[in-house]
């Protein structure tokens, strides 16, 4: 799965800047920071944070997105909020089928630019809490699917996201070890051909079996942190992402 991330606003505006002009992003930045963090050490999708992301339809241009994809077909705020916590991720295997997903599937794909995700491992009864990141510290590029739905009460219209997912990789495998979920999971985390794939207007469901393809674990390394929920918790501090050790924890790939 995919409930935890960390993205500083300089990794969600780097493919912006690869394409467009420093200037132009400069003033875009200062129109959006009304509605983002500066850099974000942690977030989780179920506190709904807006982010930045690259859609099929302005694919260079970031927009300010909610985390936890609201479908155009939701009647009313009743509604949304009693889907809103279930479409954070989206299975990529079923995207095409579920109600709440294949109208995105077929026509409304994005990516998110993160530094990197958190993930809790299973071990004598307790969680530990894990960061995963490209071994190079570049930004992982993750697919996702977007929405815009209208409040007809407010008029108001939201802009939502979910995050894609695959069958996890062997490191995931060993750390998303969640004994009350059917397998491991992974975020669909994409190279630079396959997200220009996922961006093109033509992709077709034939194509979901490249996208799904879970990265190599030598692509990425990891780290325990602290507690990331609870009284223990730090909240969106740089330390919520820092190497944290615990002694009693046997751990290895």
């Amino acid at each position: 799965m995919c409930y935890d991330i960390k993205t500083k606003l300089e990794t969600q505006l780097k493919r912006a800047k690869h394409y467009n002009n420093e200037a132009w992003i400069a003033d875009l930045e200062k129109q959006l920071q009304p509605y983002l963090d500066k850099d974000i050490n942690h977030t989780s999708g179920f506190m709904h944070p807006t982010l930045l992301v690259y859609t099929n339809d302005k694919p260079t241009e970031p927009q300010a997105f909610q985390w936890g994809l609201v479908p155009h077909w939701v009647k009313d705020e009743k509604q949304k909020l009693q889907l809103w916590n279930k479409t954070i991720n989206a299975r990529g295997e079923t995207i095409y089928d579920k109600p709440s997903f294949r109208q995105a599937a077929r026509d409304k794909h994005c990516v998110i630019y993160v530094d990197g995700f958190f993930e809790h491992h299973h071990y004598k009864g307790k969680t530990y809490p894990f960061h995963i990141y490209r071994k190079s510290n570049e930004p992982l590029v993750l697919a996702g699917l977007y929405e815009q739905w209208l409040d007809k009460q407010t008029g108001e219209l939201l802009n939502s996201f979910t995050i894609v997912t695959t069958k996890a990789n062997t490191l995931l495998t060993k750390i998303h070890n969640n004994p009350k979920l059917s397998e491991p999971r992974i975020p669909v985390i994409l190279s630079k051909e396959n997200e220009e794939l996922w961006l093109d207007k033509s992709f077709k469901s034939k194509d979901m079996p490249i996208i799904l393809d879970p990265i190599s674990s030598s692509d990425l390394s990891f780290h325990t942190v602290v507690p990331l929920r609870g009284k223990n918790a730090l909240g969106n501090v740089p330390e919520a992402s820092e190497p944290f050790i615990y002694p009693q924890l046997e751990f290895a790939i």
